[in-house]
């Protein structure tokens, strides 16, 4: 014999009802005498104490009862006669009383179950078998504690073998779930998932082989697939670790549900009824399944943390006594507990809705103790859930907590179960979706999501959302990292997919309007949708953006830029933002400042963090006036009109080339590279000498042209200059005396010899010399490609990529 239980969103009108006949068929044409048991159809239990809530409050419910009367006769001949006429009598006398007593709130949703068991017979019935609807009142037995009853199990299996031996051979029986009558023969219900454990008595009084579950999801999985869409099924599961997560939360389980099975060793498989025939297995609860670790995530909302502190209470026996008396004299259910080591304070985790009853039951029961000041507060924190890791240990905990706290998910309460297979985190509601999601990751995902916001889509960022485009399934195979664009914005527009934006994303941007401040909507999304490994990557010129970086990173951004804002600016804000960052355990990438894509500064930063001595830096800082000046050393025949509106059509300067022209861009990265040395450097400090002549600096774009042989005449002079063995560059020099604590920074044109690092570089190449007292007069070269879109772009997806493979540790 088999029992089959049906959830209700199963015997819903539609396909699940149609398919809940077919399992039943099935089970009974294979000679399995499957014993049937059925919740309410699908909202009718919400639909009746909503009904019950309106005539409390003296509104009329004419309307509402009769669409549910619509709900539960559609497709049959049933008119349910009986039912309707006391019902009604029911709720009308609820709303001449405006109250509701705990016992008549069963009585009235009992009905759900009573309805369906008939509505499921008299279906049956049609299709020519004899289909009997059974009240599981007429069999089990409960106390009186009315919405949540408990079943008196000797009395129960005692009528329940004798009911069931008189049905006539070949007989379905169709038996209602969550239902049951007292001693009296009152109605009584059995609380949260009761007609799951119905079924689970069922089967242990009536000696079943299996029990199956049969609910709109195909199994048990690794975490609430509402919270975690990543989730995974569990094939098979031990009694234990189902009881773990019934306990905290499961929604498809209830802790009462695995003991009558575990207590006959039934198995338990849970199916999904819109699955079957589809060759799915679900999930098979037994005693000794195949796997016996398994790692789950459950988690229980709307919880609150009692908690009670006092002073001198060490040594005095009896307090944690008095603490449990006076939560059990309140009837409340007390769940995680943590006390310190010096019996100072107690921290007791309880249902939200029974907070208020149990602080002012301690207060009641501690008031001399709080007058003389032996106990000092007792208060309740609300807004709280629980989340629970099923298989794992404190030992194995360290890789999620850091990933919770990268991601600002710090937990209140940490608690270890006994056995040492559950490790608890009490976390605000807020954080529940997010931590499921960090710990989820962590556990059980590879490849590892990461979550990007770019900001700027021009020539660099358009280059970047491209490439990430094109190697994102790449990345998932080797690499393991999902970079996931969940936001793409420029000043006017903001297009958000948590999901990730692919392909046709310009389209798509241009129908997005950007309502509201920029940072509140990506950080609203954020935490609205749970993303974890969030990544701001900031393409743009802005100083605006750049300020905002503080505070992107104080809601758990990390930060990768192209935009040399942010480490131009006085040195207080780049003080402030670096100690913002530390703050909040925020990671700033900006490679492509200086050198663009080229492994520049965090070699830079390795040096000076190894405790090297750098004693200048020295170098060609600008791919684009590398270009220009390379070429002009070429060949003697270019003018430097030719090589600037060559450079331009390459896409190496800017629209106005006089802001590549002028050096200032190299000053900027003088700057920046010796603020890494930590010299509090402003810009004004760089002597910078640009070469635009200052009647040229103010003219329109259009004028500047007409003038701009005089700019080439300054040049040649200076071209003019040179020996022939040297060439001009355009240098950034940075000088540091360590003993003085002096920096000499300059920025300007200069001859350098042809067979000099300098000299000997071609295209757009930038080139750095860097001096160390430990390599004395030989210099470190890097040189490499230094302007350019796609290199820029290049540099920034490896600060993205470094940035994501640090998730992994």
């Amino acid at each position: 014999m088999k029992v089959l239980k049906f959830g209700g969103k199963s015997l819903d009108n539609g396909a699940g009802i149609a398919r809940v006949q077919e399992i039943i068929i099935d089970s009974y044409q294979r000679g399995e005498r499957p014993v049937v048991v059925v919740s309410a159809r699908g909202g009718s239990t919400d639909a009746l104490l909503a009904l019950i809530d309106q005539a409390v409050r003296g509104e009329d419910f004419a309307a509402a009862l009769e669409r549910f009367w619509e709900h539960q006769v559609a497709g049959t001949a049933l008119a349910f006669y009986p039912e309707r006429q006391r019902l009604s009598q029911l709720l009308t006398g609820i709303a001449l009383v405006r109250e509701c007593s705990a016992r008549l709130r069963d009585e009235l949703v009992s009905y759900g179950e009573l309805l369906s068991v008939q509505y499921l017979a008299h279906l049956l019935g049609r299709q020519g078998y004899d289909a009997r609807a059974i009240d599981a009142g007429d069999f089990f037995v409960t106390d009186s504690q009315y919405g949540a009853a408990a079943v008196d199990l000797e009395r129960s299996r005692g009528r329940c073998v004798e009911l069931f031996g008189r049905l006539p051979e070949g007989a379905i029986p169709i038996v209602t779930g969550f239902i049951a009558r007292d001693a009296a023969g009152l109605r009584t219900t059995l609380g949260r998932n009761g007609s799951n454990y119905s079924a689970a008595l069922l089967a242990n009084f009536l000696d079943a082989s299996l029990m199956e579950n049969y609910t709109h999801v195909d199994g048990i999985y690794t975490a609430n697939p509402e919270l975690v869409p990543e989730v995974r099924r569990i094939d098979e599961l031990s009694y234990g670790d189902a009881a773990e997560l019934a306990q905290f939360g499961a929604e498809i389980l209830h802790t009462k549900t695995i003991e009558p099975l575990q207590a006959k060793d039934i198995p338990l498989r849970v199916l999904s009824t819109f699955c079957y025939g589809s060759g799915t297995g679900g999930t098979l609860v037994t005693s000794q399944p195949r796997r016996k670790v398994v790692r789950a995530l459950a988690s229980q909302s709307r919880r609150a943390l009692i908690h009670f502190e006092g002073r001198n209470m060490l040594g005095h026996s009896g307090v944690d006594a008095r603490i449990f008396g006076a939560l059990r004299d309140a009837d409340v259910s007390a769940g995680l507990v943590s006390q310190g080591s010096t019996e100072r304070g107690t921290a007791i985790v309880v249902a939200e809705g029974d907070a208020d009853r149990a602080v002012e039951a301690l207060k009641t029961e501690f008031r001399q103790d709080l007058i003389e000041g032996r106990t000092t507060r007792i208060y309740a924190e609300k807004g709280l859930a629980v989340v629970a890791i099923i298989g794992l240990n404190l030992l194995e905990f360290d890789r999620p907590y850091r990933a919770l706290v990268r991601n600002r998910v710090l937990p209140i309460l940490l608690s270890n179960t006994v056995p040492d297979n559950t490790l608890c985190l009490v976390v605000t509601e807020q954080e529940r979706a997010k931590a499921l999601k960090v710990i989820h990751g962590e556990l059980f995902e590879r490849p590892k999501r990461v979550h990007l916001a770019i900001i700027g889509h021009g020539t660099v960022g358009g280059a970047l959302i491209g490439q990430l485009i094109e190697q994102r399934e790449q990345l998932r195979e080797q690499k393991h990292i999902d970079l996931r664009i969940f936001a793409i914005a420029d000043s006017r527009h903001l297009l958000l997919d948590a999901e990730g934006i692919g392909l046709g994303w310009e389209e798509r941007l241009e129908e997005c309007a950007q309502e509201g401040l920029l940072e509140e909507q990506l950080v609203d999304y954020g935490q609205s949708h749970a993303l974890e490994n969030m990544i701001l990557v900031d393409n743009t010129a802005s100083s605006y953006i750049a300020s905002l970086y503080p505070f992107f990173a104080s809601y758990g951004f990390d930060i990768v830029s192209s935009n040399k804002r942010s480490n131009i600016a006085p040195y207080a804000d780049y003080l402030y933002l670096r100690q913002t960052l530390q703050l909040h355990r925020r990671s700033y990438r900006y490679e492509t400042n200086v050198g663009a894509g080229l492994p520049l500064i965090d070699n830079l930063k390795l040096l000076h963090l190894a405790g090297e001595q750098i004693t200048r830096i020295h170098g060609l800082f600008s791919g684009s006036l590398s270009y220009i000046f390379n070429r002009l050393g070429e060949d003697p025949s270019l003018t430097l009109r030719a090589v600037v509106e060559e450079s331009a059509r390459l896409g190496l300067t800017e629209p106005d080339p006089r802001e590549d022209l002028s050096g200032e861009d190299v000053a900027r990265k003088v700057l920046i590279l010796v603020r890494e040395l930590d010299v509090a450097a402003e810009l004004g400090d760089v002597d910078w000498v640009n070469p635009v002549p200052e009647a040229l600096g103010e003219l329109s774009l259009e004028d500047f042209w007409q003038r701009f042989e005089e700019l080439e005449q300054a040049i040649e002079a200076e071209r003019a200059a040179c020996a022939p063995d040297e060439v001009l560059r355009y240098v950034g020099d940075i000088v540091w005396d360590g003993q003085r604590g002096e920096a000499h920074l300059s920025a300007g044109l200069r001859r350098v010899r042809r067979d000099s690092p300098l000299g000997r570089v071609r295209g757009a190449d930038s080139c750095f010399e860097i001096y160390t007292e430990s390599y004395g007069s030989q210099p470190i070269v890097i040189q490499g490609a230094g302007a350019g879109a796609v290199v820029t772009a290049r540099g920034v997806f490896g600060d993205v990529l470094r940035l994501a493979e640090g998730y992994e540790s």
